[in-house]
């Protein structure tokens, strides 16, 4: 079920977890009874200690902060990639 936040004048913010059929404008207060309106606010979407939502922020990270190569990888050999094709007519092609 969704969590809303209602503000109460008097005691401050609370949380109310209903369905979404049953949800109005405003609700009372646990503490005080007096009418308490919604608030307005940035959806709660996922668990923030789930893998997908740890894997989800680190991926937003390397857009802003990439990490920094300071070499070849191990085992990684040097030499330049195995021609494509042994036709020695390819060789003339005009390259890109």
């Amino acid at each position: 079920m969704p969590l809303y936040e209602f503000r109460c004048a008097d005691c401050g913010s609370f949380d109310l977890s209903m369905p979404m059929s049953e949800v109005g404008p405003a609700a009372p207060c646990p503490r005080c009874s007096r009418s308490a309106p919604r608030l307005l606010g940035a959806p709660r979407l996922g668990r923030g200690g789930s893998a997908a939502m740890r894997a989800h922020d680190a991926a937003a990270r390397t857009a802003s902060e990439p990490g920094v190569v300071s070499g070849a990888l191990p085992g990684s050999s040097r030499r330049p990639p195995r021609p494509v094709t042994t036709d020695p007519r390819h060789r003339l092609l005009p390259r890109p």
